[in-house]
């Protein structure tokens, strides 16, 4: 048994626990061992819900002969990228480097100060005339390693080259040259315009492109935009890549339409399609979209919780098994539906004898008939129920336990919005006690720590983390009114400036100054599929700097706004945050609302703002009398003839007063150039 792994929390790493490779845990240690007996390092990174990690496992490191081979030439290291996302990010970037797609199960070969000189992915057993096997590149890297340690320096030399130019070299554009409408439109042309999504085969949500065409049709009011868009939620969110019995969204599809998925529903994809979806539903009272933010909040808060915090995922593991979970033979879903009319539901949700997804049933409405009636919805609700009742008796998938801090900020954000949008005062409580969990299990003073289970504390904190958390600290500030969160978002956002910042090319890098050196420090700017630390925080800067006047907090903004703007413009598709936090930096608006806060007139001005989709904008309510935060434009303002009144600030100019909530709806449902128009007369 490899007792380092044995003793994880990472059902990744103790899947292999049992393995006949002597499998380390990246550190120093491992490193020193490496050098002290002059082995090339074998690195393998993978999570627990990749299927071809298991496969790997099965067949090469469970193997007698692959595991001797791997012991006497290599000095073996396991990592879970979910836990360890410093070492997936710089070996990821290394894999690009050497022209390797990436992916997992990465298998990559390091020197023993750890720098790559090889690389490769899932291998089968046995040659085949496509390519080697697994165990003659272990036998052809250990080769070369004995025997031409000046090729190994030279490739390896070239690679941290590389990688210094990918991660820290000049990415700097002003502020000019950043196009926001250029970058939705790049983004839309890839888009497949009959079933949505990015063009090609797999499908995933990739929630943060959708906000940047989203973003982009509330700017200029474009129908093709929200075309793009609509036409994306309604095969997800009709489509087999929605759990239309359980709630929740699974990680992706297989197939262009979006029938087939993957049986894995990850905490960071369902945060961020509640975003999305809240947005939709502001924007036209979208009740499919209402209805999936419903049913996914329902589904974390009756499965997903962790003494208050939100597990990572759900349903990784074995993708047969997980089906058997996800689908239905039609003679168990009549079984279930016994009593009432099951007939319809079968037609409503595509259900069939010789099934529709390898041949049993996925329930799902794309291409199917959409009841038109309330009646046939009660019913297909109550029906919904039923199977979800009778699905609870079977063995559920493995649920990951862990509570990670930037996962969990996601969610924390997304609910307690939609709780305010949808009037959930109860969503709201429960993203405040993850909030308030995360502090007490993951925090430590000013600093945080990455993940933890079972009262197990991980690695510390990475920029995403400190970034995430600081975002929901904030949106809990705006949605509750409450100062408390205010303290920590602060704090973070300071650790993240004392610790991550990088004062020759600023930027936020990936890991702290006083973390285990890695042989690169990073700066990332793409998101990977959750948004980058630099994205985030051109928000939360953005954020604090209208909340406190602080003018610190807009400098480092500003700075960090054209830090990276290069890059993005050059890979617009992976910089889905940054646009959007660079939007919000120079379109930012704040509504403040002067009325006391038990005033139904007060409000009416508050649910105005919480009614209409404003990505750029910040809701304040303040008592009359109450200060504003130096040099805020609105000083002085009050209420008009004794009312409640909302006033909207944005680029140092501040509006006439709103007393009519109507009034102030209307406004801020026109696209920003309009709003502004009518705003000068």
């Amino acid at each position: 048994m490899n007792n380092a792994l044995a003793a994880s929390t990472s059902p990744y790493l103790a899947a292999h626990k049992d393995n006949l490779v002597k499998w380390r845990l990246w550190g120093a240690e491992a490193l020193a061992e490496a050098r002290a007996a002059d082995k090339p390092i074998l690195l393998s990174i993978g999570y627990a819900g990749c299927s071809w990690c298991h496969v790997l496992n099965t067949e090469a490191f469970a193997d007698e002969a692959v595991a001797a081979l791997i012991n006497e030439n290599f000095i073996p290291i396991l990592a879970d990228r979910e836990e360890r996302p410093d070492l997936d990010l710089i070996y990821q970037g290394a894999a690009g480097a050497m022209r390797h797609n990436g992916g997992w199960p990465l298998n990559i070969f390091l020197t023993p100060d750890g720098v790559p000189f090889w690389v490769t992915s899932y291998l089968p057993r046995e040659d085949k005339p496509e390519g080697p096997s697994f165990r003659r590149v272990l036998t052809e890297t250990a080769k070369l390693y004995q025997t031409d340690k000046v090729k190994v320096a030279e490739i390896a030399a070239t690679v941290r080259n590389s990688l210094e130019n990918l991660y820290n070299r000049d990415m700097a554009a002003p502020q000019e040259n950043m196009n926001l409408d250029m970058a939705a439109l790049r983004i839309a042309q890839n888009y497949d315009i009959f079933f949505g999504g990015m063009n090609g085969l797999l499908k995933f949500p990739n929630a943060l492109l959708l906000d940047l065409m989203w973003r982009a049709f509330l700017r200029t009011g474009m129908p093709q935009f929200s075309q793009i868009i609509f036409t994306t939620l309604d095969s997800m969110l009709f489509g087999g890549v929605y759990d239309h019995i359980g709630g929740g969204f699974f990680r992706h599809s297989t197939d262009e339409r979006w029938l087939e998925p993957v049986f894995e529903k990850m905490l960071y994809d369902n945060a961020q399609i509640i975003e999305i979806c809240t947005s939709a539903a502001q924007f036209n009272r979208n009740e499919l979209c209402r209805l999936r933010v419903t049913e996914t909040v329902e589904w974390l808060l009756r499965d997903m919780r962790v003494d208050g915090g939100f597990a990572a995922a759900m349903g990784s593991g074995d993708e047969t098994e997980d089906a058997k979970y996800y689908t239905w033979s039609e003679a168990e879903i009549d079984a279930a539906l016994v009593g009432t009319f099951s007939a319809r539901f079968k037609q409503v949700y595509g259900v069939t004898r010789d099934g529709n997804f390898k041949g049993r049933n996925l329930p799902r409405r794309l291409g199917n008939p959409v009841p038109a009636n309330e009646a046939d919805e009660a019913l297909l609700a109550k029906q919904r129920g039923m199977l979800l009742a009778a699905r609870e008796k079977r063995a559920k998938p493995r649920r990951d336990e862990r509570v990670l801090a930037d996962w969990n900020g996601l969610a924390i954000a997304a609910i307690a919005r939609a709780g305010i949008v949808f009037d959930k005062p109860e969503w709201i409580a429960a993203a405040i006690q993850a909030f308030d969990h995360v502090v007490k299990t993951l925090g430590d003073g000013d600093r945080l720590v990455h993940i933890a289970s079972g009262g197990v504390k991980g690695i510390g904190g990475f920029a995403d983390d400190y970034a995430n958390m600081a975002r929901a600290a904030l949106q809990l500030r705006e949605v509750t009114g409450d100062d408390r969160f205010l303290a920590p978002a602060k704090a973070w956002t300071k650790t993240l400036d004392t610790h991550f910042w990088n004062q020759q090319i600023n930027g936020y890098c990936h890991i702290a100054d006083d973390a285990e050196p890695l042989f690169i420090r990073a700066r990332m700017l793409f998101d990977n599929p959750t948004p980058s630390a630099n994205g985030t925080m051109l928000t939360v800067l953005t954020r604090l700097a209208m909340l406190t006047g602080e003018p610190d907090y807009m400098s480092r903004a500003s700075t960090l706004g054209v830090t990276f703007g290069d890059e993005a413009n050059r890979v617009m598709s992976g910089s889905g945050s940054f646009f959007g936090g660079f939007e919000y930096l120079v379109n930012s608006l704040v509504i403040l609302v002067v009325g006391h806060k038990g005033n139904s007139k007060t409000q009416d001005l508050v649910r105005a703002f919480w009614g209409k989709p404003v990505p750029n904008g910040m809701v304040v309510q303040i008592e009359p009398g109450d200060p504003l935060p130096p040099g805020h434009p609105a000083t002085g303002r009050g209420m008009l003839n004794g009312q409640p009144t909302a006033y909207i600030c944005q680029s140092g100019q501040v509006s006439d007063g709103f007393t009519d909530a109507a009034v102030l709806s209307n406004t801020l449902t026109l696209p920003a150039q309009l709003r502004q128009q009518a705003q000068a007369n």
